[in-house]
């Protein structure tokens, strides 16, 4: 009999995917738990396994194609006798896509066949579209029967043209992460009422105890950068600050303060924005934090990042630094009460001791969410955070 495989919900509540290729084609035998497609959510590159045993007999969705979750994308003869069952199948574990995978090149899935050569249509309907020099094939029906009506007719004459594109600009489709990113940028900026506070910071001592760290033998094996020690300055600072790790339940009217950290890290990848989180944070010290966020770096950087990893983040922060930034007015990430904003480390001149010398100084900005964290409590935390990194010395005394 033949079987249809629905495209799943993937995690997070994930309303559509790209299909980015077809490891089958029709007339393929696939078996149970076989991976016949790879789809890219907004988060993550995703491997779909075959919830069925049997002859693959159409492909419903092309290459590059965006596919809704719940529409159908393959059609499998199991071989079975027909019984009345449920048609949506039980998807058994998926995973991200790694590397080293075969593909098949340069083909394009087999579509599913059409009913019939000639468009339904009434007599009205093709006097108006010879009229007209309307192909039939080409306008959208809803009539009763499938037909062609004449209102569908109209309604083809008179829809948008399509924008010519031109050699002076390059068109390029919204969707996977570009569109997830937006979308939640927006829902965020305008949900909720942002503030940003700027503070200019001496980190002399911090980019001096960088310095000696590395030269420590137990950090022999790490690659320590001061992101790390504002990464420990920040869990730190949380734990007088706990407002700033909170949550607005909108659905039950609770603010919901959480006594973990999973603290998000936003990172530049080939396929956008991503902001993966390191579970569990406030409980690593600072070598394993830096291997953390190593870790975490660098699997985003090279497009493994899995949806488990984008997931339940509770505060974020952004290093503009690395690119020459000094500083920046982040937006919030989606169900987060504050993300710390990272600038660069200059060397300028700075009062120090009573005198003029050059110091090492960057700006931290935090946003955060004025319906959750008052300007006092966001104010005293960016406070705390610099006080740490101008002397590492309070990581001792606020711990």
């Amino acid at each position: 009999m033949t079987k249809s495989f629905l495209l799943p919900d993937l995690g997070e509540g994930l309303t559509e995917a790209e299909l980015i290729t077809w490891l089958v084609q029709v007339g393929d035998t696939v078996e149970l738990n076989q991976v016949i497609a790879e789809v890219e959510t907004a988060k993550a590159s995703v491997e779909l396994p075959s919830p069925f045993a049997g002859t693959v007999l159409a492909l419903h969705a092309e290459e590059g194609s965006t596919v809704e979750v719940g529409s159908t994308i393959i059609d499998i003869d199991t071989g079975e006798d027909a019984v009345t069952e449920e048609r949506t199948p039980v998807l058994v574990g998926y995973g991200v896509a790694g590397e080293g995978k075969s593909r098949r090149g340069g083909r394009k899935a087999a579509a599913a066949p059409a009913p019939g050569d000639r468009p339904l249509a009434s007599p009205p309907a093709r006097f108006v579209a010879r009229q007209e020099g309307v192909d039939l094939a080409d306008v959208p029906a809803t009539g009763t029967h499938g037909e062609v009506t004449r209102d569908d007719i109209a309604a083809y004459l008179t829809r948008p043209k399509p924008v010519e594109a031109t050699t002076d600009e390059t068109r390029t489709p919204i969707k996977g992460v570009r569109k997830h990113t937006a979308a939640a940028m927006v829902s965020s900026a305008f949900t909720a009422p942002h503030v940003t506070e700027f503070v200019t910071v001496d980190v002399t001592p911090t980019v001096e105890l960088v310095e000696k760290l590395r030269a420590n033998k137990h950090y022999q094996d790490v690659r320590l950068t001061p992101l790390a020690l504002v990464a420990k300055a920040l869990l730190v600072a949380l734990r007088s600050n706990p407002s700033l790790n909170s949550e607005w339940d909108e659905a039950n009217q609770e603010i919901v303060t959480k006594k973990y950290v999973n603290l998000g890290i936003a990172a530049a990848t080939p396929r956008g924005l991503m902001v993966p989180n390191i579970k569990g944070a406030h409980a690593l010290g600072l070598k394993d934090l830096a291997v953390a966020l190593n870790g975490l770096t660098t699997t985003a950087k090279e497009g493994k990042t899995g949806p488990e990893d984008l997931a339940d983040g509770t505060i974020t922060i952004t290093n503009v630094g690395v690119f020459g930034v000094d500083s920046g007015t982040p937006i919030l990430n989606p169900g987060e009460a504050a993300i710390l904003c990272f600038g660069a480390i200059r060397r300028q001149p700075w009062e120090f001791e009573g005198d003029i010398a050059l110091r090492s100084v960057t700006t931290l900005s935090l946003s955060f969410d004025h319906r959750l964290v008052d300007g006092e409590q966001g104010s005293r935390f960016l406070a705390d955070i610099a006080a740490i990194l101008a002397d590492p010395m309070n990581l001792v005394a606020l711990a």
